[in-house]
């Protein structure tokens, strides 16, 4: 037998036919009906789609799409797709689009085909382009190694056709592989093989009609539309790309198809959606492996240890809540495939005073950080962010904040970072961020499992992992799949010293917006702070009293209501008769709650201090200075400073009032400065942080101590007490003003360190209520009674403070 030596068609079957004893043996070359070949070892066709622009469909353009199985790079250079309708009459030619550029190993190729007259969403940007008119429901798509048409009509005729790579047909195709063309092909449908992407050279039983879901070399899908449940291999672009090296993804915008990872945890309530990781890290300790899937209103349809293909739009979330607050790196819009189950999720990393910088953040005089390269050994929010989305837990962690409303609360890692002294993290200048502290929240619901209610100093241990996210309020979170052991240290409410009968006592007190609505329960729990805790002072100066309606806007601001019921919860409780003086604002001009009118009020005990009302004093006119050293004395108590001054506009103005003790005279002014509202926090993508209401509040201070300096002026011996909640630090701009050529001085300057703090926020233990005294006022005692703001059960959000005084 000669051996032939021309080149033979991959695409043919040799078949040994033994025939009858005495007849010649041969070797017979017999081509089957349908085209059957050794499966490709890399490229093939891995989708068609012919119904773009047709009615009902929602892409635009028809489309091949081809996938590299190999584990090296494939030219294309020289090849081209080509199309044959299902059934070809004697003239009828195939159709060719040259091709260019590569195949990554694992990756796919896009080929966009002729667009039809509808659709709505356009393909991403393809590899190649042509204009071929691809049925939508029969045809055969061949790919070439050349770019001459074919001339092969049958299915034999193309399996002896030796360059052709690899073939697709559908519908009722004429020409296509092995026992039958795939189907299903539609309008709405693509064929596109199925998981691992066989090619066992029969079309019917390697392709199955799906969702068209066309993918790029880039990784990247179609902007929207029907993706189905996305392609059933993973693409080219990994958690750690979207991620990037800084804090916005370079693929924002883009949808990606196909991204592999393991379901860490789900989150069914609130922001509702899943965080997945990718088990295969790079080595590059800047980009993390982790990340959210934004499923919308939608429980999402996955479980821990899904293994997991994620089809999604990249997003940078920033949230609303938190001015110039980080932003969270997202898929939105996700078609998921879930390709197993039961897989064990990726080894948490350990958080704790080994792995946590010390330096909080990186500057960028005010401006952004976020493209700035992330330094993860140097910078503690760098650290945050390199392993936002991916599994973490903590070891020992100490409770600085309290459980919420939201079941959320405040651990730190650091153990030596300032400490006050009952446990939490002391905030003691605006480079003092305390870079160890970290939210904790499930989840899981209440209901699926119970949040600890710890207090400010109980620790946690061990046993506390979940993804790593950044709150919607500010602030990075670890989501807990489970918590570690709650030790509560019976942290207790705090009483102060009893005032000698020759001692005034002088308290503030921020009552949160406290209205005759309220829950009697609110009342009487703040009524026993004033009665036990502070021991009934003589003078208690409120904030953030509500009109007798609360936050119904209809022109109320009458508080009488509110000041008696206040009143009698004190009586209630075994304290005394208080009497109260204030003045009701101008309807909707003192900021807070709308509706609520909020003001500050003065309580007093008229057993042991008289008020000297002075007529004169209502909303808009300004208090003054008359007489002079021990004559001095107010135009108006109580009167209001300077209320026409833009300072005040939209905030609480100040309130004085002249008091006898002992038949000594005190002037009281009880203050609420504008809030923080608008400031970016510290953990701003801004840094240094602009505290844009500090403008505000500075001139506010500098109102105040220019009628405190009247005052001096006219009695330099004059006893002043300003007091209430400023909001603001002890160091910031504002107490500087305020305390301008010594006319008054701030009390919690005088405490240790460790005891300077009145409100809890992020876990930080800060100053924002104050009180001061002037220079004639030199035996006092003061005292910050913490009965709130480090409890999971608070009446306010504040601790009220307390200043004992011999005149």
């Amino acid at each position: 037998m000669t051996k032939s030596t021309a080149p033979r068609s991959r695409r043919a079957l040799l078949r040994a036919t033994l025939l009858p004893a005495g007849v010649a043996a041969s070797l017979v070359l017999v081509p089957l009906p349908g085209a059957i070949a050794v499966p490709s070892a890399d490229a093939v066709i891995a989708e068609v789609y012919g119904g773009g622009g047709n009615s009902g469909a929602t892409l635009k353009n028809d489309f091949v799409e081809l996938a590299n199985k190999g584990t090296g790079a494939l030219s294309l250079a020289g090849y081209s797709v080509q199309y044959l309708p299902g059934t070809p009459g004697a003239n009828t030619q195939w159709g060719v689009t040259p091709l260019t550029g590569t195949i990554a190993a694992g990756g796919r190729y896009l080929v966009a085909e002729a667009p039809g007259a509808g659709g709505t969403v356009a393909l991403p940007a393809p590899d190649a382009s042509g204009s071929l008119a691809l049925s939508g429901t029969s045809g055969t798509v061949a790919l070439v190694q050349g770019t001459a048409p074919l001339t092969c009509k049958t299915a034999a005729d193309c399996a002896a056709e030796p360059r052709i790579k690899d073939l697709v047909g559908f519908g009722t195709a004429v020409v296509r592989e092995g026992s039958g063309p795939a189907a299903g092909a539609s309008n709405t449908a693509s064929v596109a093989r199925t998981a691992g992407l066989p090619d066992t050279d029969d079309n019917a039983a390697d392709l199955k009609a799906a969702s068209p879901s066309p993918v790029n070399s880039k990784g990247e899908a179609a902007e929207g539309g029907d993706t189905g449940t996305g392609p059933t291999d993973p693409g080219t672009v990994r958690i750690h790309d979207i991620q990037g090296t800084t804090r916005l993804s370079p693929l924002t915008g883009k949808t990606i198809a196909g991204v592999p990872g393991v379901v860490t945890a789900v989150r069914t309530y609130g922001s509702k959606g899943f965080w997945f990781q990718d088990p295969d890290a790079d080595a590059d300790p800047a980009t993390s492996e982790g990340l959210f899937v934004y499923t919308g209103s939608a429980d999402p349809a996955v479980k821990v240890g899904d293994s997991v293909l994620v089809t999604g739009k990249v997003a940078e979330y920033y949230p609303a809540f938190s001015a110039g607050g980080q932003s969270l790196t997202q898929l939105t819009n996700p078609q998921v495939t879930v390709r197993s189950a039961g897989n064990p999720v990726p080894a948490a990393v350990l958080l704790d005073e080994a792995s946590l910088p010390a330096a909080y953040t990186q500057e960028a005089a005010g401006g952004s950080i976020d493209p700035l390269p992330l330094k993860p050994a140097d910078y503690a929010l760098d650290r945050f962010e390199s392993l936002e989305g991916m599994n973490v837990q903590l070891g020992h962690a100490r409770v600085v904040q309290a459980t919420d409303e939201h079941h959320q609360l405040w651990v730190t890692v650091r153990p030596t970072d300032p400490r006050t002294e009952r446990g939490g993290a002391a905030y003691l200048g605006y480079q003092g961020q305390n870079s160890g502290r970290l939210m904790i929240q499930s989840a899981l619901t209440e209901a699926q499992r119970p949040f600890p209610v710890a207090n400010v100093g109980d620790e946690i241990y061990g046993g506390t992992q979940g993804p790593l996210d950044y709150n919607r309020f500010g602030g990075y979170t670890l989501v807990a799949n489970t918590i570690g052991e709650h030790v509560d240290n019976q942290l207790e409410r705090e009483v102060t010293d009893r005032a000698l009968p020759s001692e005034v006592a002088i308290a503030t007190y921020n009552v949160e917006n406290l209205d005759p609505g309220d829950p009697d329960e609110k009342f009487s729990e703040l009524a026993k702070g004033v009665v036990t805790n502070l021991r009934s002072p003589d003078i208690v100066v409120l904030e953030e009293i509500q009109d007798n309606n609360g936050a119904v806007n209809d022109g109320t601001v009458d508080a009488s209501q509110t000041l008696a019921k206040f009143a009698a919860a004190i009586r209630a409780a075994g304290g005394p008769s208080y009497d109260w003086r204030t003045i009701d604002p101008e309807n909707g001009k003192d900021g807070g709650e709308p509706g609520g009118n909020i003001r500050t009020a003065f309580l007093f005990n008229p057993k042991r201090v008289s008020f000297n009302d002075i007529a004169g004093g209502d909303a808009t006119t300004a208090v003054g200075v008359t007489g002079s050293g021990k004559w001095t004395s107010l135009t108006a108590s109580p009167g209001r400073i300077d209320p026409g001054n833009e300072a005040w506009a939209s905030s609480r103005k100040p309130l004085v009032g002249e008091f006898m003790f002992h038949n000594k005279k005190i002037f009281v002014i009880a203050n609420h400065f504008n809030s923080k509202g608008g400031d970016q926090g510290l953990d701003s993508r801004f840094q240094a942080p602009t505290r844009s209401s500090e403008v505000q509040r500075v001139k506010q201070a500098q109102a105040e101590q220019a009628f405190v300096a009247k005052l001096l002026a006219a009695d330099p011996k004059a006893r002043v007490v300003s007091l209430g909640d400023l909001n603001d630090f002890q160091f910031s701009p504002a107490l500087t003003a305020l305390t301008k050529d010594g006319v008054l001085r701030d009390l919690v300057n005088e405490l240790p360190a460790n005891e300077r703090y009145s409100y809890v926020f992020q876990g930080n233990s800060q100053v924002l209520d104050h009180t001061l005294v002037s220079p004639a006022l030199k035996h006092v005692e003061y005292d910050v009674v913490h009965i709130n703001a480090e409890f999971a059960q608070q009446a306010s959000d504040h601790d009220p403070q307390i200043v004992r005084i011999k005149p």
